[in-house]
């Protein structure tokens, strides 16, 4: 009786392993924090890409006199660079040149989109940004992110982003075949 007190004894004052433990019980709890924000990093920089894609196509459609339907391709183009290493598959873009007429409805004059149908009829751009006559270049893009790792994870998250911008060197940009 009173070795198996000695053992018990000793056992609770040996100290030899506990670190072993903690660890086993901290590992994949830490594993699975360090993979949650690399997918949170990767998501956010996709994001950033969409963005910098759609403010690059407001920007170059409203830096321009007048686009072409080959114009507007070829900047589409450019987008799918900017969003390496990301896949440009699941991007959807279109730009839209619209003007506020004298009774304050927005009109599109017109509209060219990727994976997006073209805009026609009114829009609704927020309040105070265009004054009647004035035009905006309104450019939309939509990307549908899906996780490298959607085994744990799956669904897609729908990424989108708005810009408008003024035209820059005319008051209004012309499209000649959109």
């Amino acid at each position: 009786m009173m070795a198996s007190r000695n053992w018990l004894k000793r056992f609770r004052q040996d100290q030899s392993g506990v670190s072993a433990v903690e660890f086993a019980l901290l590992a994949p709890i830490m594993i699975a924090l360090y993979f949650g924000m690399v997918e949170v990093c990767q998501a956010y920089m996709a994001q950033k890409r969409m963005s910098h894609v759609t403010s690059m196509v407001a920007d170059l459609t409203a830096q321009a006199q007048s686009v072409t339907r080959n114009d507007l391709t070829d900047i589409f183009n450019i987008g799918n660079q900017i969003m390496e290493p990301f896949s440009p598959s699941p991007l959807q873009t279109r730009v839209s040149s619209v003007t506020r007429d004298n009774n304050g409805v927005v009109q599109v004059d017109w509209s060219f989109g990727r994976g997006m149908t073209p805009r026609t009829g009114t829009v609704t751009v927020p309040a105070g940004l265009i004054n009647n006559g004035e035009s905006l270049i309104l450019s939309e893009a939509i990307y549908d992110y899906q996780s490298p790792v959607d085994r744990y994870l799956p669904g897609i998250t729908k990424l989108q982003r708005t810009y408008y911008l003024r035209p820059r060197v005319v008051d209004k940009v012309l499209c000649s075949n959109c």
